[in-house]
């Protein structure tokens, strides 16, 4: 696909129709920004919003991916079976940005309930391993959401998201693991040797 003739293309349709970049992203719900971005070729549309453009400008989907006129308006058996595409794309984006804002609110909760053990282990040293385990759990956290967001934008599978995240989950708590026994067991005896305490 050339984005740059689909841009153009999408840019001769909007004059045909005598249509400013404002009057097009009101009708479409989208910012004046976003069509300039696909006018531009920089970005595309989603496929719902491909689709609802092809049918405003009564013209064949292909032809708007092909980014010219090739064929007479789209076949309908054509339309539904995009439609049931782009609700299957939609439905899928939709489980992804939950999981985003799932692991949004783990990665806040973690944080602020390590703040508050940080404090309160100055008073209680019973709790010292706490803010570990909670900043371990914010860690996790953020892993699926970094994923997640480069699964969003269409950088990774869905499969291979899995995988990166059970190989990066493993290794942040392996890492995890290993700086507590650091800090336990090795740092306090490095600190009285340098210190010349011991």
């Amino acid at each position: 696909m050339d984005q740059i003739k689909i841009g153009t293309f999408l840019k001769e349709l909007r004059k045909e129709h005598n249509l400013s970049q404002e009057q097009l992203a009101e009708r479409f719900n989208v910012s004046s920004r976003s069509i300039s971005r696909w006018e531009n070729g920089n970005t595309m549309p989603d496929i719902s919003v491909m689709i609802e453009l092809a049918d405003f400008y009564d013209i064949d989907i292909r032809d708007l991916l092909r980014g010219e006129r090739k064929s007479e308006t789209m076949d309908e058996n054509l339309k539904e079976t995009l439609v049931m595409v782009a609700d299957y794309t939609e439905a899928e984006k939709a489980k992804i940005l939950k999981k985003v804002y799932i692991c949004g609110q783990g990665m806040l909760i973690t944080s602020v309930a390590s703040m508050i053990m940080y404090f309160l282990s100055y008073w209680f040293e019973g709790i010292v391993l706490t803010p570990f385990l909670l900043i371990l759990a914010g860690g996790i956290f953020a892993i699926n959401t970094i994923l997640a967001g480069l699964q969003l934008k269409g950088e990774m599978s869905k499969e291979k998201n899995k995988k990166l995240i059970r190989i990066t989950i493993t290794v942040w708590v392996v890492i995890a693991v290993v700086l507590l026994i650091f800090m336990t067991f090795f740092l306090p005896k490095i600190i009285v040797t340098a210190l010349g305490l011991g």
